[in-house]
C-alpha cells in the first residue's frame, strides 16, 4: 500500500478508537480502558498526520511540540482537585489552535469558495469566544476573578448585539471573502464576546459552563476538518462537540434549569442579601460525638462536594472508610451530577483516594436508599442537598433534583461556617433537629474524626 493509503488507515483506526473511548469513558469499570483507548486514537491521528507528505520541514512542528510539553508538563501535575480549571485550559488551548490554524488559512489562501468560507467563520468565531470563555471560566474556577454573577443594565442587548454583528459580519464574508480587516474585525468580535458571555455566570453554573466550551470547541474543530479536507478532524470534532451539548443538557436538567438561564440568569446574586439577613437556630457536635454517632450506625452515607475539593479531604475520606467497613458498617457515597466545578469531579477524587467504584451510587439509587440510613455524613455539599428544592417555589433552585439527606435518621454536616453556597440562598438541612453542624475545615475535621474512630475502637 501507498503511504497515502496508510495514513488513511490509520486515521480510520484513530476514529474507531475515540468512538469505544467515548462509550467505555461513560462507565467507572471500564474508564481506564477508554483513557488507554483515547490515548492510542490520538497517537495515531498525530503519527499519520506527521508522514503527511505536505510536510516539507519539521522545524516548527518540533517547536511547536516543545513548546505544547512546556505548557503540558506542568498542566498534567496540577492536583487532582484542579481538574476543572485543567480542563478550562485545556479547552482555551484548543479552540485557540482551531481559530489560529483558520486564521492561517484565511490569510493563505486568496480564494476561497462560500462553503470554506462559511466553514471557517464558524471556525473562528468558535474557536476565539471559546478561548476567551474558557480563560474567563478558568478564572472564575481558580478563584481569580470574582465568583459571583457581574452584571450591568442592558448587558444581555450588549451581549447579543455583539454576537449578531459577529455573525453579520461572517454571512458578509461568505459572500465577499477578500477583506481581511473585516475577517480580524470578527475575530475581534468573538474574543469580546468570549468574555462578556461567562462574566455574568455564577460560580454554580460553572460545570454546565465547561460542558458547553468543551461542545464550542469540538465544533470549531470539526469545521476546522471541513477546511482543512480533514475527515478525522471532522469525526474527532463533531463526537467532541455531540458529547459536549449532550452533557451540558445533562446538567441542565440535573439542575432543573435551561440554557437561556444558566447563560443569561446571573444565576446566585439576587439572593444573597436576604440568606445574610435571616438567623435561624441550628445544632453542632464535635467530632468525639461525631464519631459515637458514626460507630453506632449500621449504615452510612457520604455525600461529598465542592468544600471536599477545596481542603483536598478525599484521602482522609478513604481513611474513614476504611475504618468503618472493617467495623462492619456499611458506607456508600451519593453523587450528585453536579456536585463539585464539573460533571464527574467528585467521582475522579473518590477514584484517586482509591474508593472501590461499587460504593459510589448515582443520586436516584442514593435516595432510594437514605430513608433507611442511619447517618448521612455531608462533606462541603451545599444546594445539591437543600430540601427547599423540593417544596419552595420561590426558591431560585426550586425543581432541582437533590439528595435526599434530610431523609436519613441523623445528618452530620461538615462546613466552615453557616455561610450559604453558590445559589446565595440558606440551606433548609442545616436547620432540622436530626441535622449537626460540624464546624471546621473538611480535611482537618475528617482527620479528626479518623483519630476518634481509632480512639473508641481503641478502647
Amino acid at each position: 500500500m501507498s503511504l497515502g493509503t496508510w495514513i488513511e488507515v490509520a486515521y480510520i483506526f484513530s476514529a474507531a478508537c475515540f468512538v469505544l473511548a467515548l462509550k467505555w469513558l461513560s462507565a467507572v469499570p471500564t474508564a481506564r480502558r477508554g483513557v488507554i483507548t483515547g490515548v492510542l486514537g490520538m497517537a495515531l491521528a498525530v503519527g499519520g498526520t506527521l508522514l503527511r507528505p505536505e510536510i516539507e520541514s519539521y522545524r516548527w512542528i518540533a517547536t511547536a511540540f516543545v513548546i505544547g510539553t512546556v505548557i503540558g508538563v506542568p498542566m498534567a501535575m496540577m492536583p487532582m482537585t484542579a481538574v476543572p480549571q485543567r480542563t478550562a485550559l485545556s479547552h482555551a488551548f484548543g479552540a485557540l489552535a482551531a481559530a489560529l490554524v483558520g486564521t492561517a488559512e484565511y490569510v493563505l489562501n486568496t480564494h476561497l469558495s462560500s462553503f470554506t468560507m462559511g466553514a471557517l467563520a464558524i471556525e473562528v468565531v468558535l474557536g476565539f469566544l471559546t478561548f476567551t470563555a474558557s480563560l474567563m471560566a478558568f478564572g472564575k474556577l481558580q478563584e481569580i476573578l470574582p465568583q459571583r454573577p457581574i452584571t450591568y443594565k442592558g448587558q444581555n442587548f450588549v451581549n447579543v448585539g455583539i454576537l449578531v454583528l459577529a455573525i453579520g459580519t461572517a454571512i458578509y464574508l461568505i459572500v465577499h471573502p477578500g477583506s481581511l480587516i473585516l475577517f480580524l474585525f470578527m475575530g475581534a468580535l468573538a474574543l469580546v464576546f468570549g468574555v462578556l458571555l461567562i462574566i455574568p455566570i455564577g460560580g454554580a453554573d460553572m460545570p454546565t459552563v465547561i460542558s458547553l466550551l468543551n461542545a464550542y470547541a469540538g465544533l470549531a474543530a470539526s469545521a476546522m476538518g471541513f477546511v482543512l479536507n480533514n475527515k478525522l478532524l471532522i469525526i474527532a470534532g463533531a463526537l467532541d462537540g455531540s458529547s459536549g451539548l449532550i452533557l451540558s443538557i445533562i446538567m441542565c436538567k440535573a439542575m432543573n434549569r435551561s440554557f437561556s438561564n444558566v447563560l443569561f440568569g446571573a444565576f446566585g446574586q439576587a439572593q444573597v442579601v436576604l440568606a445574610e439577613t435571616q438567623q435561624k437556630s441550628h445544632r453542632s457536635a464535635t467530632a468525639e460525638e461525631a464519631a459515637s454517632l458514626l460507630l453506632n450506625a449500621s449504615s452510612v452515607m457520604i455525600v461529598p462536594g465542592y468544600g471536599m475539593a477545596v481542603a483536598q479531604a478525599q484521602h482522609k475520606v478513604r481513611e474513614l472508610f476504611d475504618l468503618l467497613t472493617k467495623n462492619g458498617i456499611s458506607v456508600k457515597f451519593a453523587i450528585h451530577p453536579v456536585a463539585g466545578r464539573m460533571p464527574g469531579h467528585m467521582n475522579v477524587l473518590l477514584a484517586e483516594a482509591n474508593i472501590p467504584y461499587d460504593a459510589l451510587l448515582e443520586m436516584e439509587d442514593a435516595n432510594s436508599e437514605l430513608p433507611q440510613t442511619d447517618v448521612a455524613l455531608v462533606i462541603g455539599a451545599n444546594d445539591v442537598t437543600n430540601p427547599a428544592a423540593r417544596h419552595d417555589q420561590a426558591s431560585p433552585i426550586y425543581g432541582m433534583p437533590i439528595i435526599n439527606t434530610d431523609r436519613a435518621r441523623t445528618v452530620l454536616v461538615i462546613k466552615r461556617s453557616m455561610n450559604p453556597g453558590f445559589a446565595g440562598i440558606d440551606n433548609e438541612l442545616y436547620y432540622l433537629d436530626r441535622t449537626l453542624m460540624l464546624f471546621g475545615d473538611a480535611k482537618s475535621f475528617v482527620s479528626d474524626l479518623v483519630k476518634e474512630v481509632q480512639g473508641q475502637l481503641a478502647t
